[in-house]
């Protein structure tokens, strides 16, 4: 929080609050790096500070306190808070003159929030060291995860990681940790230092050995340490630790490595390429000029392949995407137009656009090619230009939405009429994301998803091959296929390790969170795979996956459990309008509650359409709206017999189970 200096009032001393280890409030960090002195702080404003920390700046109603503070609260409890609260303050801000409002643990209402300063908290500092690693080299990546680590002083949230309200923030931030070591131990191997890895997977190995990614590193970090023997004994102790310990068998990955290992076919660090790469780029800029066509499509070329090398080239290649094609159309080429528009068959996954300025641009510019794309030109161009017009359209109502439809429908007709595979999974992905405008599509998703798999598998097009298998995997949600939507998911993750498409993962970690609602798991332990999945958002590069998101997955864990949701609608981003009854009702406000339901828009399409009808519906029940509730109702029904967890994030539950909601 950043004090406004018109104020008058002095700013904050500054602090540091410790999470990731015994909870602590420190003077911050001397000029040198040395830790400032240690405040004391008495056990239970350490637990008020736990509880507010958790809330991640959000308020915490003064009766929730009392409730998560006392197992039976005495008639004594809120004076007791309020004690608590003074006590804290004096921690915090312990220069702070007689009479001026508090900077950072403030009062909202009949609760109170904590509103630290950035970089105070050590846990959103390691977080924002993780994530910047990402986009460095290994040797760069190397210190900076160092230093992530050297945050942690042990077992997040100490000695009140036990608690209900702490248990799921504790626990991700302890996953966070053994994931950071996993990062470590990869960037250290790709800068050459085998012999380093190997030295601290071996004891994270032994803490967490459920951990498939730990044991393959080891094993790999051994081997190209020189010592082939020992690696093929670590693979072999993981196998066992997996069987005996969690009754599973070793993942594909492990299973490859050992393999590897026997035939001495281990592929070298990712840094051993980079020198013929350098070279032919280099030959590649002397010999062909500045804004020649072949350059621009070259760069195509390489945004696609950069598209989906992970969140950093996937970022970069959408802002550079756009400015290749104005260029393009400066030069009047329409033929050269349209090749670098339809070049960038990226799979899409997500019904909803990262970028809906960028995508309505490209938009215009693929119809106003197709208008003057000479009779003489290629048709796979014009089969390029519409499908990638029906991907940008994605996500899209009304008239702009429809021609993305029909503009899928010809692209597909053409593919098969040419026999060009390329196009057709290009096609069939859009078609895909286009299936989602209706209620009830998992079925044709499901047929769409089998067929990009069996013919970007024929043709070797990995990449939509990947697209097919998470389109089954979000269609097989829905359709309640928890077998198969498993078999899914571990085929996706496989090709996405080894084509190196880390976003892979992003959506199969959804995946693990939303299987623990279709498999009928406790609410809390719902809540907490989501909170898991949703650490892998930030960084991702997706922002419109990742907005609002991991708070519309604990809303519907919530609805679908009959809990409370009291957070703030505004961390919901494009989806608060079906927070917000929700809110209300939590809050004790049914009349607003009634409001928010009649200002309900309609749900756009994408993966959440059947969700939201839920959301909007249950909560217009809740309310008595009956003719909201029988809308909803309708809207549903084209999706009995199906989940409303076609997105493979989360999940109201059973549409036939809503429906009787609605109906009585």
């Amino acid at each position: 929080m950043t004090p406004d200096p018109a104020a008058g009032d002095p700013a904050p001393a500054p602090l540091a609050v410790g999470a990731l280890g015994p909870l602590e409030v420190r003077d911050a960090p001397g000029a040198a790096g040395t830790s400032g002195a240690l405040r004391p702080l008495a056990p239970r404003p350490r637990e008020l500070l736990a509880r507010l920390l958790v809330a991640g700046g959000r308020t915490v109603p003064l009766g929730v306190l009392v409730d998560d503070l006392w197992d039976v609260p005495d008639e004594g409890a809120v004076a007791a808070v309020r004690t608590f609260v003074a006590a804290l303050r004096r921690v915090l801000e312990p220069g702070r003159p007689a009479r001026t409002p508090p900077r950072l643990l403030v009062t909202e209402g009949r609760g109170y929030a904590l509103r630290l300063p950035h970089g105070a908290l050590d846990a959103n500092a390691a977080e924002e060291d993780l994530a910047a690693a990402r986009d460095l080299s290994p040797r760069d990546a190397v210190p900076r995860l160092e230093h992530a680590l050297a945050r942690w002083r042990g077992p997040a949230y100490g000695d009140v990681a036990d608690r209900p309200w702490a248990r799921a923030e504790a626990r991700r931030l302890d996953e966070l940790r053994l994931t950071a070591v996993e990062r470590l131990a990869a960037a250290r191997l790709d800068d050459g230092d085998a012999a380093g890895a190997a030295a601290a997977l071996g004891p994270h190995a032994e803490e967490a050995p459920w951990r498939e990614e730990g044991h393959r590193l080891l094993a790999l970090a051994l081997y190209r340490d020189g010592r082939q023997a020992d690696a093929l004994a670590a693979l072999r102790r993981a196998r066992a630790l997996l069987a005996d310990e969690l009754g599973v068998d070793p993942g594909p990955a492990l299973v490859r490595l050992e393999q590897d290992v026997l035939r001495h076919a281990v592929p070298a660090g990712r840094g051993a390429g980079d020198a013929p790469l350098e070279r032919a780029a280099s030959a590649f800029a002397l010999s062909v000029g500045p804004g020649s066509g072949a350059r621009l499509r070259a760069g195509a070329e390489l945004l696609r392949s950069l598209a989906v090398t992970g969140a950093a080239g996937l970022v970069a290649a959408r802002e550079q995407r756009l400015d290749a094609v104005r260029a393009a159309a400066a030069t009047d080429d329409v033929e050269l137009v349209a090749r670098l528009v339809g070049e960038h068959d990226v799979p899409a996954l997500w019904g909803r656009a990262d970028d809906p300025v960028q995508a309505r641009e490209l938009v215009a510019v693929a119809e106003r090619t197709l208008a003057r794309l000479p009779a003489e030109a290629p048709p796979v161009l014009r089969g390029r230009l519409l499908a990638t017009l029906a991907v940008e359209t994605r996500g899209e109502a009304g008239v702009l939405g429809a021609r993305g439809r029909a503009a899928a429908e010809e692209a597909e007709a053409l593919a098969r009429e040419l026999g060009d595979a390329r196009l057709l999974v290009h096609a069939l992905g859009a078609a895909a994301l286009h299936a989602l405008d209706d209620v009830g599509a998992a079925p044709r998703r499901e047929a769409l998803g089998a067929e990009l798999v069996a013919v970007s598998a024929r043709h070797g097009l990995t990449a939509h091959e990947v697209l097919g298998h998470l389109v089954r995997l979000q269609a097989l949600c829905a359709l309640g296929d928890v077998d198969g939507a498993d078999r899914a998911a571990a085929t996706a993750d496989d090709l996405g390790r080894r084509s190196e498409a880390p976003l892979v993962a992003v959506f199969t970690r959804w995946y693990a969170a939303v299987r623990t609602s279709l498999t009928d798991r406790p609410a809390d332990v719902v809540e907490a795979a989501a909170r898991d999945a949703a650490a892998l958002l930030p960084s991702a590069g997706m922002p419109g996956v990742a907005e609002g998101l991991p708070a519309l997955a604990v809303l519907a864990t919530r609805v679908r459990h009959g809990l409370p949701w009291p957070d703030d609608p505004a961390t919901a981003g494009a989806y608060a309008p079906w927070a917000l009854p929700w809110h209300h009702l939590a809050h004790g406000r049914p009349d607003a509650a009634a409001r928010a339901v009649a200002a309900l828009p309609d749900p756009p399409p994408g993966h959440l359409l059947e969700a939201l009808l839920a959301l909007g519906g249950l909560a217009a029940a809740v309310v008595g709206d009956r003719p909201a509730t029988a809308r909803a109702a309708a809207a549903l029904r084209p999706a009995r017999g199906l989940r409303t967890a076609g997105s493979g994030v989360l999940d109201v539950g059973p549409v036939d189970a809503v429906l009787a909601r609605l109906d009585a």
